[in-house]
């Protein structure tokens, strides 16, 4: 039924201007549709909505997740770059941490976590893009 259709990373923040400068100058997205109160942006061929919501920032987990492949180094570099800090997750099971990266053991993932003006948790991760 779903599994053809395409889906949606959904984000609530608490100050669209804050979010907006965020998600398009920080992450690079490019706005699709401004609904005023929200926005849809392209990220590669998925979207990413993101909304002004009371409920800003209460998800403790993982958001939205970007699959970068082979991009990986390239990208971390260029989130600390635009001033990212990144989350040290050191409980997470079967994993090893080296400075911010995350190394999954056997399976050769890599990943790291940051957070957006709200504290909404995004992931990025060497899967294939």
């Amino acid at each position: 039924m779903l599994g053809e259709k395409p889906v949606a990373a959904t984000i609530a923040v608490s100050e669209m201007s804050r979010a907006r400068a965020f998600y398009e100058e920080v992450l690079g997205l490019t706005v699709t549709q401004d609904l005023g109160g929200a926005v849809v942006y392209r990220s590669g061929t998925s979207a990413v909505f993101v909304y002004e919501s009371e409920f800003a920032g209460t998800n403790k987990a993982t958001a939205a997740t970007w699959g970068v492949g082979e991009d990986f180094d390239d990208v971390v570099q260029a989130l600390r770059d635009k001033g990212v800090t990144f989350e040290h997750y050191d409980d997470l099971p079967e994993t090893t941490r080296d400075g911010d990266v995350h190394s999954f053991a056997d399976s050769g993932m890599r990943a790291v976590w940051f957070k957006d003006p709200d504290g909404n948790i995004l992931n990025v991760g060497n899967a294939p893009a």
